[in-house]
């Protein structure tokens, strides 16, 4: 019997991972882009690299995608190397950026000829091929409209489609959902995880979304200040906390040092952080600690408008590895 771990592989099947990055560097001046940034992503899944902006998540991606050379380390896409042969990961990867690439002047047909003409596509391949597209993302009726008529909703998902005319390889969504409205980006989920399901497409996720990738994402990276802080499946992370997480919100005029500060005081609690006026912190049983957590609030004189427990999220595994919440890097970042 052929053991088929030494078995040839198919014409255009990968050996080894789709994306491999090790000790990725990126420099401007005087700031640390990415700073040894390592990672793998076997070939046919989903792979989540989140975390807030000016984490390094875009930065990654222009190296991965021969927009940008590392300062140092290596890096392959579809068994590729970025730096030594450019020109031949350029074929094998679709892109998708934040901003839209289609022109908005013509129609969503005329856009998707154009695309597949440029990656060498011709006759009646590439008609065949954005009619399959069309179809596959809802587009058939408003095809022949011009693209700055579409929806934000019909205007990504053309963006989608503009990237796998070619039939890529592996696939590259850079904050794919952000400005959709919640049907919207429901439906985007939807198209993604088909995707990946049906045609064994690897595809790199950024997202600062939490929920996107915890729902999307068959492996995630965490990125903080250019390093991969965790990684791993979602479950996984999250299950390596004990515990729920028990999340209070403080008055307007709460004393928010000093509430935090209590619930340090108190037997029990871990990992307590401070974001506005809500105080988060892990405990073993969420349920039987809240009368304690209001009594120390009490006592400190900080009254609690609410007080919620929930099981371990995303978020919750960010704040344990970089010690602040998503929501307030985010607000650093930004500032």
């Amino acid at each position: 019997m052929t053991n088929p771990a030494m078995a040839p592989a198919r014409p255009g099947e990968l050996v080894g991972p789709a994306i491999a990055a090790t000790d990725l560097t990126k420099v401007y001046g005087e700031v640390t882009a990415l700073d040894g940034l390592s990672f793998e992503v076997p070939s046919g899944t989903i792979f989540g690299l989140l975390g807030p902006n000016g984490a390094g998540k875009s930065t990654t991606i222009k190296i991965l995608t021969t927009l940008s050379r590392p300062t140092s380390g290596t890096a392959t896409v579809a068994g590729i190397d970025v730096l030594r042969r450019p020109e031949a990961v350029r074929r094998a990867i679709g892109v998708v950026t934040q901003r839209a690439g289609t022109d908005p002047q013509a129609t969503g047909r005329e856009n998707l000829l154009l695309a597949g003409r440029i990656h060498g596509m011709r006759g009646s391949a590439v008609k065949a091929r954005a009619e399959e597209l069309l179809d596959r993302f809802g587009l058939t009726e408003p095809a022949d409209r011009v693209v700055r008529t579409y929806s934000g909703g019909m205007q990504r998902k053309l963006d989608v489609a503009l990237g796998l005319m070619h039939r890529p390889r592996v696939l590259f969504l850079d904050e794919p959902t952000t400005g959709l409205d919640p049907q919207a980006r429901s439906e985007m989920w939807a198209e993604i995880a088909r995707l990946a399901g049906q045609e064994q497409l690897t595809i790199l996720l950024t997202t600062h979304y939490l929920e996107e990738a915890d729902h999307l994402a068959d492996r995630v990276a965490i990125v903080d200040n250019g390093r991969i802080v965790a990684s791993g499946t979602a479950e996984q992370l999250k299950s390596e906390l004990r515990g729920d997480a028990v999340v209070v919100e403080l008055g307007a005029d709460a004393d928010i040092a000093a509430g935090r500060a209590a619930l340090d005081r108190l037997p029990g609690t871990r990992d307590v952080a401070a974001d506005g006026r809500v105080i988060r912190a892990r405990v073993e049983h969420g349920a039987s600690a809240v009368p304690a957590v209001l009594a120390a609030l009490e006592a400190s004189g900080q009254a609690a408008l609410s007080i919620t427990v929930a099981r371990p999220s995303l978020d919750d595994v960010y704040l344990r590895h970089t010690g602040r919440t998503f929501a307030a890097a985010e607000s650093g970042a930004t500032r």
